[in-house]
Parts: C-alpha cells; sequence; structure tokens
C-alpha cells in the first residue's frame, strides 16, 4: 500500500475539512479526494462522511486510524533508520585483532566509536592467516594482520613491527644470544601464532642459534607471566610491551629477520559503507600524526 495514502487519511482526520487537508499536503482537493477514494476502495470501508461540516470519521475510519497512525510512524522510523545505515553511521562492523596490533586496533576502534557512536563493534583477537580466510568470507570487514596479505585482499600499511627478546627483570644483563642459549625459549602454539612463529624461526636460522628447549603456550600474556617467573624468555612483537609489566627487561634484536609490515586489510570485492568509513577514519588519524 502506498505509504501517501496513509498519510492522507491521517491528515484528512485531522483537518476535517478536504480544502485544509489538500493545502497541507501541498496538493489539490480533487488529488486529495482521489487519494482518500482509492484508500476507501482498498480496505473496502467508507472511512469518511461529508457533510456541511467538513470531513467527519465513519465508525470503520476511526477503527482504522490508530493502526495507519502507526504504519505511518514505523515508516518514518524505518526511513530515517534506513538513511543513517545508507551513510555508514548506523549498523555494525566486525574487526579482527592479532599480536602487534594489541595497542592500535582497540584505539582505533575507540576513536571510530567517537565519531559513530550509532555502530555496533566487535573487536576479535585472531592469528592473521585466520583472518585472510574471514576477510575472504566476508565474516570479517577489517582485520589488523601482517601485510602486504598472501591473499587477494586490499591493504594499507601502518607501522613496522619487530622482535624483541623479553627476559625477567630480576635476572642479571645478559646479551641475546647468551639469554637463548641458557633458559627455555617460550613461544605460542602453532596454531595460534603461526606468523610469529615463522619469524622467530628466520632470526634463530639466520643467526645459527640452536634452542635445545621450548615451552609452548596458548596466549602471550601466559609467556609474559612465565618469563616474569623465570621459567624461560621469549621473542615477542615489540607492540606487545604497551601491555608489559615493569618486571620485564626488553632486549633488542639486530637482524634484517626481525621485522615485519603490520596494516589493514579488506576485502574490497564486498561494498560496505560502514567498513569504508573506518578505512577513512584511520586514514584521518594517519594525516593528523604526519602533520
Amino acid at each position: 500500500m502506498n505509504i501517501r495514502l496513509l498519510k492522507a487519511f491521517l491528515i484528512l482526520a485531522e483537518k476535517r475539512n478536504y480544502a485544509d487537508a489538500a493545502r497541507a499536503l501541498f496538493i489539490s482537493q480533487p488529488a486529495l479526494t482521489k487519494q482518500i477514494n482509492l484508500l476507501e476502495s482498498l480496505v473496502e470501508t467508507s472511512l469518511f462522511t461529508r457533510g456541511r461540516h467538513g470531513a467527519t470519521l465513519t465508525s470503520g475510519g476511526r477503527c482504522l486510524l490508530p493502526e495507519a497512525e502507526k504504519v505511518v510512524r514505523q515508516t518514518r522510523l524505518f526511513m530515517h533508520h534506513a538513511e543513517r545505515v545508507s551513510k555508514g553511521i548506523e549498523g555494525h562492523i566486525a574487526v579482527g585483532f592479532g599480536l602487534s596490533s594489541f595497542y592500535l586496533a582497540p584505539r582505533c576502534m575507540a576513536e571510530f566509536r567517537r565519531e559513530c557512536p550509532g555502530i555496533e563493534m566487535s573487536l576479535t583477537d585472531l592469528p592473521s592467516f585466520q583472518q585472510y580466510e574471514l576477510l575472504q568470507n566476508d565474516e570479517l570487514q577489517i582485520g589488523f594482520v601482517r601485510v602486504p596479505p598472501p591473499v587477494a585482499l586490499d591493504y594499507l600499511p601502518l607501522f613496522t613491527d619487530r622482535l624483541v627478546l623479553i627476559a625477567p627483570a630480576s635476572s642479571p644483563s645478559l646479551p641475546a644470544d647468551d639469554w637463548l642459549k641458557k633458559r627455555p625459549l617460550l613461544r605460542l602454539h602453532a596454531e595460534r601464532g603461526r606468523g610469529l612463529n615463522a619469524q622467530i624461526d628466520r632470526f634463530l636460522h639466520d643467526n645459527a642459534l640452536f634452542i635445545s628447549s621450548t615451552q609452548l603456550s596458548d596466549d602471550i600474556q601466559t609467556i609474559v607471566a612465565l618469563v616474569i617467573a623465570g621459567t624461560g624468555v621469549a621473542l615477542v612483537p615489540y607492540s606487545v610491551m604497551h601491555i608489559a609489566p615493569p618486571e620485564l627487561v626488553i632486549i633488542p634484536l639486530t637482524d634484517e629477520s626481525i621485522s615485519w609490515k603490520v596494516g589493514i586489510a579488506w576485502n574490497a570485492n564486498h561494498e560496505d559503507i560502514i567498513r569504508d568509513n573506518f578505512i577513512a577514519s584511520i586514514k584521518k588519524g594517519i594525516a593528523l600524526h604526519d602533520v
């Protein structure tokens, strides 16, 4: 049903006069009469009686008036919501992040929330290789990942991360090589830290370091706690140090194999105005930072 017919019904019920209602609707009186006649034909009910005192609702009109008001109100709400969705200021965005974006991703989300408070947001900790797959399947809209991606995704580099060695601050100061020879190396399980483990293996290989003892963990927080407890040492992204407690000492490493690019990736084959607004927000932050 054309919503204009219901609006004409409501205005005529309010004005109780065809001439006044037509002026309020910015249409001619014959056009209003035609709309009311059409609506009465559609609902198979007489809605108004016409007399010297104008248009008066019939019992059927009085019965249908509240429902018409509800439909028109809901239509207005729907159109308002649709407009906000079309502009990308209402809706949902799903974002993934990994170890190197522990610090950055939540801050980008917080800034975007300040700009678009009507957006529902989810942020999920996932390894890069899982994010690539979810991005391709349109299950994630943005991924904070290693770049460039190994699959067909658009991306924007944000910063360079690098390996550092962490050891308990309470222990004697030693070079990184000595730590790796004297203490077990703590690292993530393969499925959780595939990219990081590959980076660690390249570093160890390039520097001819043989590790005799390793211990695996499910998350970086556990590794940090085990290092503080003196269980071993770990090679972790420098960006993780934003969450590191003072009980750790950070030992820099020098080698070409210790660094990698981190950025955001997305699937440009899928149209998504909210995702595009999120990317624009990040680019704006970069521009302001460079000023």
